[in-house]
């Protein structure tokens, strides 16, 4: 019997042609998932570094949030969820649940009396291996739409050592170009800062994709909407504020229970605007509560765990995926790169004057 070689469909040249091919192709997703090409896109490693200019390299924390308190507790969902998304989460039931509070700025040691972002990012895990990883800010609305215009702001409210504040004429330039950061500015300026983070809301500002079992897919944007009642800070004198207020007052409101917020997720209608964390929808919207987050744990940075965790939003369960809102893959290249640079740093222990590191 004579046996005879199979040829290949493809002449050796075809073949290590489609192999260059492919390769070009996973070097190209590889490149556009670390923001280095791409639309309006921008690393982030340009990220981390825009965010070291403007507050200072700060080694072995992160380079946005670095002030931070471990949190820890439960997910209670009612089962309200499973009609807007597959993802386990929503299964009525009990899970676990470990976070961060933080405040906005890349200092450390930066005192708490700021008109700035208060931060929830959490970490809920199912038990079939699902995880839901989520950062939210105390504001709905963000301050850019994109990373670039991120940078830009970074470089350009760089405070001055000699005066505490941002070059004037830089930053009248960017608010010039970026109208949006002056809305944000004056939205700030109107809303009120809670004096914890347990009498605060939280926003997901991204919009996202719910897909149930049934395939249908709703845009949403989430919130936790707190039980307690929220006591504001008094703008006019933040000045004064001793510089770890809102964190001592968290802890000492913690050590007294549980706090607790409602997860509200809305609905998107038709022409609600996706791709724009800097546009809020109109008031009006479907809302359903899906289930109650209890918080019954805080503990400093340097003993409670999240100090190597990384709360990327595009870590999703099924049922769950981000939006085309650019600054959902820029957050996450961003996230990345600083726990990359933090890992390889000595993280110093750096103690405030009352002896705490948060």
């Amino acid at each position: 019997m004579t046996h005879r070689r199979a040829r290949s469909a493809l002449p050796p040249w075809a073949a290590y042609g489609l192999i260059a091919a492919i390769v070009l192709v996973l070097l190209a997703l590889f490149a556009f998932a670390g923001g280095w090409i791409g639309p309006s896109r921008v690393s982030g490693a340009a990220v981390s570094d825009a965010l070291e200019y403007n507050a200072g390299r700060h080694a072995g924390y992160r380079r946005a949030h670095a002030k931070g308190l471990c949190i820890s507790g439960t997910f209670e969902a009612n089962g309200n969820g499973t009609a807007l998304s597959r993802a386990s989460i929503f299964k009525p039931g009990r899970y676990p649940v470990e976070g961060r509070f933080s405040i906005a700025g890349g200092n450390p040691l930066a005192s708490d009396g700021r008109n700035v972002f208060h931060s929830m990012a959490l970490i809920l895990r199912t038990p079939d291996g699902q995880q839901w990883r989520t950062g939210m800010d105390h504001a709905e609305i963000f301050p850019v739409a994109d990373v670039a215009a991120f940078v830009g702001l970074q470089r350009a409210s760089r405070p001055d050592p000699a005066t505490g504040k941002p070059d004037p004429d830089a930053m009248q330039a960017f608010l010039a170009s970026h109208p949006e950061v002056r809305s944000f500015q004056q939205y700030m300026k109107a809303h009120p800062l809670p004096d914890a983070f347990t009498d605060g809301p939280y926003y997901s500002i991204n919009a996202f994709r719910f897909t149930n079992a049934q395939g249908v897919t709703r845009f949403v944007r989430w919130a936790m909407l707190p039980e307690d009642p929220l006591v504001a800070l008094d703008k006019r004198t933040l000045g004064g504020l001793p510089r770890d207020a809102v964190f001592d007052r968290t802890l000492k409101r913690l050590a007294n229970g549980p706090a607790r917020w409602h997860l509200i997720v809305t609905i998107a209608d038709p022409g609600d605007i996706t791709d724009k964390a800097t546009v809020a929808w109109p008031a009006g919207r479907r809302t359903v509560d899906v289930g109650t987050l209890i918080i019954d744990k805080a503990l400093p940075a340097a003993s409670g765990g999240c100090r190597d965790e990384v709360f990327d939003p595009t870590i999703l369960p099924p049922g769950i995926a981000p939006s085309d809102d650019p600054l959902l893959t820029a957050r996450s290249a961003a996230y990345s790169n600083s726990f990359t640079r933090r890992a390889s740093e000595s993280a110093r222990s750096i103690l405030s004057v009352s002896a705490k590191e948060f």
